[in-house]
């Protein structure tokens, strides 16, 4: 079975509002486009969708955050289950 990641788009929301990350980091992390994360954290899109935790579900480390906030160019991983 594939590891992707479960409701991606309240991952954006939380990552959004709890991470440094780029728009351009999140979006490719949650498979969205750069311009529905940038609406994400505007207040245009995602109203009302609650912010996922993806530390809590095991799906992202805290480390891998904090080497995606020191480098715009990292990409981040999924992590394994």
């Amino acid at each position: 079975m594939a590891n992707t990641l479960l409701m991606p788009k309240a991952t954006a929301v939380w990552l959004v509002d709890n991470t440094a990350l780029s728009f351009e980091q999140i979006a490719q992390f949650c498979g969205l486009h750069p311009l529905e994360v940038k609406a994400i954290a505007d207040g245009e899109s995602a109203q009302g969708i609650k912010g996922m935790d993806p530390i809590i579900t095991g799906q992202l480390t805290r480390d891998e955050i904090a080497r995606g906030e020191k480098d715009i160019n990292y990409r981040l991983k999924l992590s394994e289950p």
